[in-house]
């Protein structure tokens, strides 16, 4: 019997864990300006298949026009940035 299924599954797996969707601030540039972002038109636009807990903006890349954004979480930077570009992050 090979070495790994000898050994005991060592650790632990939190199975009330939450797993967001990722989304990337240079993900919202492709929306029209002055236009509102939530789920349903990120799964619209095909960057996310399926939400799972929840839509997490993350502060990667650049933004040049305002948008609103609806989202579960946003990082301190990816608001620095959207704000600075005019538009608004709403945490629901």
């Amino acid at each position: 019997m090979p070495l790994q299924r000898r050994l005991p599954k060592r650790g632990f797996t939190n199975i009330f864990k939450k797993q967001y969707n990722i989304i990337s601030v240079k993900d919202l540039s492709r929306f029209a300006p002055n236009s509102s972002v939530d789920a349903d038109v990120l799964k619209e636009a095909g960057l996310v298949k399926k939400v799972k807990d929840g839509i997490k903006i993350l502060g990667g890349g650049d933004i040049s026009h305002p948008v609103t954004v609806r989202a579960h979480m946003a990082s301190k930077t990816a608001k620095e940035k959207i704000e600075a570009a005019g538009g608004k992050v709403e945490v629901i």
